[in-house]
Order: C-alpha cells, then sequence, then structure tokens
C-alpha cells in the first residue's frame, strides 16, 4: 500500500501565491521548497543575507558584471549572449539562485526611457534574438530565467499607475513580439509582469494577457511573477493569472477569505502549487560550483569588445598609433560608468578603467586630464582649471580622445531623462580642445542614446560606448588601439534631435495615461517611412575594414505557401579581418502607408578575413510578411509583392528583391454592417453584389464619385435610400452570401 503524498491545506496553498521573503518563495511542506530569486539581468545581484531592498541601497555579494542589455544587444551576436548567459547560469548556480530575474526586453519606445539601459532596443525581432540566446544560456546552468516587464512597460514617469493606452495592432506588432518569441522558443521559467496598466488594466490583473494570451495562445507553462511592489488586488491577480507576488504582503487571509466566500475557485490555488511544483524541478543550483570568475571576466571583456559601435570614422582617425603620443581626457576615463542605478546594480569582482587599459597600451606618451566634474555642481573655478588642463594636455599630442557621457543621476531606474544632449561643459570641453588638436576622438559613455549633431563635426570619430560591464576599460583600448576592430551596430536610431522622434508629443503623458499614438510606427519605422533625416540609422556602425554584398537569391516553396531563404554573400574587400552584420529587412510598397516602409526580420554576424567571402542564408516566413488585423483577431498576410533587402543598415540597402505572396486566402463573413467596399472588394460577395447591380435598371449611370462615396457605407444603409431594398432583403443576401463563402472554405478555396 502506498502512502498518498500530502496535499496542501487552504491556509498553505494561499501562502504559496506570495514569498516569505524579500527574494523568497514560500515553502510549502512537502510539496514546494523554498526559492530564492534574484536580479540578474547583467550579472547577479545576490544581496548578503538579511538585507532585501529592490534599488541596490543594500550591498551585494561580488559577481561578474557583464555589459547590460544596451551594449549586449548593440553586439548582434545571440552566440556571444549565450555564452554570457551560460556565465550568468553558472554564477547563479554557484551562489544558489534559482532564478535571475531578467532579460529585460521592453521596446525602446522614447529614447527618454531611463531603464533603456536595461533593454536592447527599439525593434522586436533583435530584441527577441538576443532575449532568447540570454535565456537560453542562463537555463542550460539548470537557473531558470525571467522575462521582463511583460507589457508595454516603456518608461519610468508614473511607472507603477500609468497606463499604457495602446491599440491592438501596436500591442501585438511591436510591443508583444519580442516575448512570444522568447515564450515560444526558449521556454523561460518565469515572466514578471510589469507595473503599469494596458488600456487601464493592471497587468497582473489582466486574464487576457496572463491566462488567455500567454498561456492560451503562446504555451507559457512557467510561473508569473510580480514585480515587486506591483500587486495592489491579489485575489483579482490570482484569478488573473498570477502565481506568485513579490515581497510578500502578510495578507494570505484575503486569499483564504477569498475562497471560502466563493470569490475565488480553489482550484485556481491547486493550479499555483503545480506551477511552481514544476518550476522548482527545473531549477538546480549547486553551491559546490565554481563561479569561474576569471574566465567570465575575459568573456565580459570580449561582450564590450563587440558593443562598441563606430558612429564615424573620417581620414581614418582610428585606429590610434600606440607608439605615438595621446592625450587621454575626461573623468569619465578614469571612473567611467559601467552600469545604470536602479535594482540591476552588480557588485563586480575587479575592474579596469579605459585609463588603466589605456596606460598598459600606449607604448608611447600618454597625458591624462579629467576635464570636467562629472556630478553636481562644480566650483566654476575648479571647472575652469580642468578645462585648461586638458587643452594643455591635447595641445601636441598625436591624437585627443574625450571621454564624454551622462552622468550617474542623468539617467536610470525609477526616472527618465529629460533631454538627449551632453551635458554643455562637455560639448564646450570638445569645442576647445578642437582649437588646439587636429585628430579627435570622443568616446562616449551613456546607457541611451545622446543626439551628436551639435557637436560631432569637431570631432573626427565617435565610438559609442554604451555602458560596458567590468572589463569595459580593456574593450575600449582594444579598439581604439586596433587591437580589434569594432563590430557593434546600433540597436536604436540616432535623430538629428529630440523633437524628430515618434513619441514625441506623447511621451511620458498626463493623467495617469500615455498614449501610444505613433503606432506601429516606433523608431527606425517612422524615420524611414517619412524619409526623415536622422543623424545615425538603426543598424548602422563602421569597422576597420570593408565588405560588399553580391549574389541575391531568394527561394522558396510555392507561390501559396509562405516560406523563402535569402541567400546572398558578404566579402571582406578590406585589408583587416572584421565582423559584418548583415542586416534583411522587408516591406510592402504603399502610396498610403499603413505599415512601415521596412522591417528588420533577419540579421547574421559573420567574422570574414581579407579577401574572405561567406554565403549568408536567412529564413523569411509569412508571419515576417504579416499585420495584425484587429477586426478579426488574427495574423493577415495579404496578398501581393514585397521587397526583400539586405545590407548594412536600415538605410545603408546594399540588394533587393522581390518575393511574390499569395497571402493567406482568409476571407472573412460579410454582415449588413460590413460596406459596400469590403462588399465589392470580397471574392465571394463582390460577384453577388455585381449580379444585383447589374440587374437594377439605370445602376450604370450613377455617377464614380457618387459610388465612391458610397463605398464608406453600411450595406445595412441601402434600406435609408429608396432604393426598394428592406432589411429582409439585406438578410437575405448575407445569409445566402455566408453559405457561399462557408462552402468555398471547405472546398479549400479559402481559409476563414
Amino acid at each position: 500500500m502506498t502512502t498518498p503524498e500530502p496535499r496542501p491545506d487552504l491556509a498553505a496553498k494561499a501562502s504559496a501565491t506570495s514569498g516569505s521573503g524579500f527574494w523568497y518563495s514560500t515553502a510549502v511542506d512537502g510539496v514546494l521548497r523554498r526559492l530564492h530569486l534574484t536580479d540578474g539581468p547583467h550579472g547577479v545581484r545576490q544581496q548578503r543575507d538579511g538585507q532585501g531592498d529592490h534599488l541596490a541601497l543594500s550591498e551585494s555579494t561580488p559577481a561578474t558584471c557583464f555589459p547590460p542589455a544596451v551594449g549586449l544587444g548593440a553586439t548582434w551576436n545571440p552566440d556571444l549572449v549565450r555564452r554570457v548567459g551560460t556565465a550568468l547560469g553558472t554564477e547563479a548556480s554557484a551562489m544558489g539562485v534559482d532564478v535571475l530575474l531578467g532579460p529585460g526586453m521592453n521596446i525602446k519606445r522614447s529614447p527618454l526611457c531611463g531603464r533603456n539601459f536595461e533593454y536592447v532596443s527599439e525593434d522586436p525581432h533583435v530584441t527577441a534574438r538576443i532575449a532568447a540566446a540570454l535565456v537560453e544560456g542562463i537555463q542550460s546552468e539548470d537557473v531558470g530565467a525571467c522575462v521582463k516587464h511583460f507589457a508595454a512597460n516603456n518608461q519610468e514617469t508614473d511607472r507603477m499607475r500609468v497606463s499604457s493606452d495602446v491599440d491592438p495592432r501596436t500591442l501585438r506588432e511591436i510591443y508583444l513580439p519580442a516575448f512570444e518569441e522568447v515564450v515560444r522558443s526558449a521556454a523561460p521559467a518565469m515572466v514578471m509582469c510589469s507595473y503599469n496598466r494596458i488600456n487601464g488594466v493592471y497587468t497582473n490583473e489582466d486574464p487576457w494577457l496572463l491566462t488567455e494570451l500567454l498561456r492560451g495562445e503562446w504555451g507559457f507553462t512557467g510561473a508569473v511573477v510580480s514585480d515587486w511592489g506591483a500587486v495592489r488586488d491579489r485575489v483579482a491577480a490570482v484569478r488573473a493569472g498570477l502565481d506568485l507576488q513579490m515581497p510578500p504582503d502578510g495578507n494570505d487571509a484575503a486569499v483564504v477569505a477569498a475562497v471560502e466566500n466563493g470569490e475565488l475557485d480553489e482550484s485556481v490555488l491547486d493550479t499555483v502549487v503545480e506551477r511552481l511544483a514544476r518550476l522548482q524541478e527545473r531549477v538546480r543550483p549547486d553551491t559546490s560550483r565554481d563561479p569561474e570568475h576569471d574566465k567570465h571576466d575575459l568573456l565580459a571583456r570580449e561582450a564590450a569588445r563587440e558593443a562598441l559601435v563606430l558612429l564615424k570614422n573620417e581620414g581614418g582617425a582610428l585606429p590610434l598609433d600606440p607608439a605615438g603620443s595621446v592625450a587621454v581626457i575626461g573623468e569619465f576615463a578614469r571612473t567611467p560608468r559601467y552600469q545604470g542605478g536602479g535594482s540591476s546594480h552588480v557588485v563586480p569582482t575587479r575592474f579596469t578603467s579605459a585609463l588603466d587599459a589605456l596606460t598598459e597600451t600606449v607604448t608611447g606618451t600618454l597625458r591624462f586630464a579629467p576635464g570636467f566634474v562629472p556630478e553636481g555642481d562644480p566650483d566654476p573655478e575648479a571647472e575652469a582649471r580642468a578645462a585648461s588642463e586638458a587643452v594643455e594636455a591635447a595641445r601636441g599630442s598625436d591624437a585627443a580622445v574625450l571621454f564624454l557621457g551622462l552622468p550617474d543621476s542623468w539617467e536610470s531606474e525609477g526616472f527618465d531623462r529629460t533631454t538627449l544632449e551632453l551635458p554643455s561643459a562637455q560639448r564646450d570641453l570638445l569645442a576647445r580642445v578642437r582649437e588646439v588638436n587636429d585628430r579627435i576622438v570622443v568616446v562616449l559613455s551613456n546607457g541611451g542614446i545622446v543626439t551628436v549633431s551639435e557637436w560631432e563635426y569637431h570631432a573626427d570619430a565617435v565610438l559609442e560606448g554604451w555602458l560596458l560591464g567590468q572589463a569595459g576599460g580593456g574593450a575600449v583600448a582594444d579598439v581604439l588601439t586596433g587591437a580589434a576592430s569594432p563590430s557593434g551596430r546600433l540597436t536604436e536610431t540616432v535623430p538629428v534631435r529630440l523633437s524628430d522622434h515618434a513619441s514625441h508629443l506623447n511621451f511620458p503623458g498626463e493623467h495617469g495615461h500615455v498614449r501610444y499614438g505613433e503606432g506601429v510606427f516606433v523608431g527606425y519605422r517612422y524615420f524611414d517611412t517619412l524619409d526623415r533625416p536622422v543623424s545615425y540609422p538603426f543598424g548602422h556602425g563602421l569597422t576597420y575594414t570593408e565588405f560588399t554584398y553580391s549574389d541575391l537569391a531568394v527561394t522558396g516553396a510555392p507561390q501559396d505557401r509562405a516560406a523563402w531563404t535569402v541567400a546572398f554573400t558578404v566579402t571582406n574587400t578590406g585589408a583587416r579581418e572584421g565582423q559584418e552584420v548583415a542586416q534583411l529587412y522587408t516591406g510592402m510598397p504603399q502610396s498610403r502607408p499603413t505599415r512601415p516602409v521596412r522591417e528588420l526580420k533577419g540579421f547574421a554576424k559573420v567574422a570574414l578575413a581579407p579577401g574572405e567571402s561567406t554565403r549568408v542564408e536567412l529564413p523569411l516566413t509569412g508571419r515576417d510578411l504579416s499585420t495584425w488585423d484587429p477586426e478579426h483577431g488574427r495574423w493577415s498576410l495579404a496578398r501581393g509583392t514585397y521587397t526583400v533587402s539586405v545590407g548594412a543598415s536600415s538605410r545603408d540597402l546594399r540588394l533587393t528583391a522581390e518575393v511574390d505572396s499569395g497571402g493567406d486566402r482568409f476571407v472573412p463573413p460579410l454582415t449588413a454592417a460590413s460596406t459596400l467596399a469590403q462588399w465589392r472588394r470580397h471574392p465571394v460577395g463582390g460577384p453577388v453584389l455585381e449580379e444585383i447591380r447589374a440587374g437594377m435598371g439605370g445602376a450604370d449611370a450613377v455617377p464614380d464619385e457618387v459610388l465612391e462615396m458610397a463605398d464608406s457605407m453600411p450595406l445595412s444603409a441601402m434600406a435609408a435610400f429608396g432604393t426598394g431594398i428592406t432589411q429582409e432583403m439585406l438578410g437575405l443576401l448575407v445569409a445566402d452570401v455566408e453559405t457561399r463563402r462557408r462552402a468555398a472554405v471547405e472546398r479549400g478555396e479559402f481559409t476563414g
């Protein structure tokens, strides 16, 4: 006789829906052990025993600090990011962590979002590829990954209450696809729902979001956790599909009472326990493991190297000659920002500044001057003295390298930025240094993009350095001196000015609401569709060699199916080894754009020696060409000719071909509320309507402008204009056409 497994009582099950501490779930005897969760988008932030806070006010155990998502995204290298994820999983396991709270994968709707350093891109495809790779790496070490923040969490202003008011098509095409792809392809252990509301409903209380969409449509089998402090109505959240509220609110009694009074079905709690039980079977941390910090520091340097984006390089200003004389200017060279502020703040295992690395690398003369004070309101005399010392250091040097960027206080979790400009003192310093040196290199340090249009003419080269983690200083030295060739690419557009951005008039909103008024035209989708000037386009990045593209071929299944392979050849025609990021964009020409002129649908990063070529093959599917149909709640593949372009950025397209698609042949039902235009274009209803029109005397004499005006009228309006058509007749017509439509679908002529 077998002993039945213990079944938790109601109180125990209720307790499982909330944590037992700031970073721990609740154990249930015989069923659930306590799970350890900790922050970790770019490093394991395990706070010391007895300490708990979400904004990194308490010190945490040292761990490798990799580049944040802004840097990992700029690598455009999923294989490298997967290795970073594996390293994160290794260290988390060694620390006894069950679930790492990352990656962050919200879309960079506005460049002002204070948390953009934790997010990958303004584009959902590259976000999905990078995030999926990180999840796969973390979970390969038996540690769970938790993707966040689900969903439409694109600002910090009023972040715990604001309603992101976004239409269904935009939600589906821009803000949900990355989450969908990662859930389907990488099966993360957890999803963290965000603080905000979507169209008035808090995400942790939204059954459509957490149950119907996430679990029902996408097939998510993991657990859903709240962002810390996000839950307002625990019973409503559990009913909607939330499994774990963090941190605990000490209100288990409310959940018990809800079950006892019939407000909440006890089976919902059983499901929560089942999900958490499945989760604990997936995660097996091992504190006896070696965290491998030395190995991971080298990996952090490699990742930082590939994250650097060379925006500009006139006259071969880079690479520098290590045997020459170099003026290193800017406090960021000595005390850089290498990660953002807030809950992701990691205590690094070690740290190397760019100044330290350049001191070791440059064999000629190196002069350093801080140039400016990054924070606070410095004494004007001290500021002037620092600038003068920088000018003197630059005078007579072969090159001056200025490390410029944003102070810590300008961008962080918890608040949004108010400007995209560099501090005025830094811009003034650059102008003064330019007067005494004709080889100027600017290295930027910033979590979100900055505008360059007001000052870049003073610089011969501009290297976007983002926030690069603990080994970023060595990586910068590698690229500046030519030990490595830059290979990063922009994952967001650099506008000429803030007011050019599509989100400008609808960010950050007011009165508790932010309207996503730009719709699907986010980032480069807006700039490229309207052909607006930008400083640097999406996907841009230079290197120390040159690449050419040739022999584009698009092959695939028969026309009525939607699967193709896009193949082309990339050749390194320069004199140095380098890496190219080959990018695939698709679009459909339209006289009145209802969709972006081009959208990224694939990419590959390839390393080539001088003279070497490689054949790149990228898949293209019907889903890649589809748009969301909010009326019928489905993805819609329109029949027609699509452009397929490959190149080095969204505005550097080297080769273009066309793809003809027969579409998905979806034929929706018609009703009396459907417009005459919808009836006339309908493959079943159109011919029937034409037969009726042909039988009406004098119909051919109706002027075209009248027909065009009538196109916008619902069919039911015909009964009100003295046509002799009654509502009963229209009802018979609708029924007849629907019968014919269903028969055509059954015969396989259409889908519906």
